[in-house]
């Protein structure tokens, strides 16, 4: 039985300061799937992925057109829909960047954040999102005994596991990665890698990834970015 299609582009063109980052590009990634996106450095690939959260709008001298639709309580959304609001799709669609970006507070507040910016959870029911969320990414142990330090103090690596539990917390449909794991040692790539395995069972992941070994061993499928067009590949070494 054919998947899902959870995010699809039509003719989606994209611009930056005058320069064309995609060009008339449509694209189908299927529900349930772990989706690496790759390419030369400076193709766009990051780009894309704020195209897919709207994260792009505050940035001066773009310019956007075609569509980017998702499969959402079973109909498509027009995500750039006059109706479709921001807020909602935040909610819906998470995203870690390459560089950490911890909030200037504490460990916990940092991943509880997003559930109580939305409300209506229980202070109980917060706690034991943060702890699932630590224990997910394989932080828990490592700062159990300080969840009110501040989260700058924590190492790269630390602080990248604390922005993805922190983009787990609101239980995201879709999930955008940007090189998730350049932070981190060995071990705690393996731990997230595994983790991206167990979370498409809920969760539609788009990876950005420049490690092709990473991307044999996770990835559904790979879509390159390169010259402006998104090129699903059939084999990928």
């Amino acid at each position: 039985m054919d998947k899902t299609v959870k995010i699809r582009t039509e003719n989606l063109c994209f611009a930056y300061n005058g320069r064309t980052i995609l060009r008339n590009s449509s694209m189908d990634f299927a529900e349930g799937e772990i989706t690496a996106i790759v390419g030369p450095s400076g193709s766009g690939k990051s780009t894309f992925l704020l195209i897919l959260n709207r994260l792009w709008e505050a940035i001066p001298r773009c310019a956007l057109q075609g569509a980017v639709e998702m499969h959402f309580n079973g109909r498509y959304q027009d995500i750039y829909g006059r109706n479709y609001p921001v807020t909602l799709l935040r909610r819906q669609v998470g995203m870690v960047f390459q560089v950490p970006n911890p909030l200037p507070m504490s460990i916990y507040k940092n991943v509880a954040f997003p559930l109580q910016l939305k409300g209506g959870v229980a202070k109980e029911n917060v706690r034991s999102r943060v702890e699932e969320c630590l224990r997910k990414v394989r932080l828990w142990d490592e700062v159990h005994d300080r969840l009110h330090a501040s989260a700058l103090d924590l190492s790269g690596g630390q602080q990248q596991r604390l922005c993805m539990a922190r983009a787990l917390i609101l239980r995201p449909e879709v999930l955008l990665l940007d090189e998730p794991t350049s932070a981190l040692d060995h071990a705690a790539a393996k731990g997230i890698e595994q983790l991206l395995l167990e979370l498409k069972q809920s969760c539609t992941i788009l990876l950005v990834s420049h490690y092709l070994d990473q991307v044999s061993r996770i990835a559904d499928s790979v879509v390159e970015l390169n010259n402006g067009r998104l090129v699903r590949k059939v084999e990928y070494d």
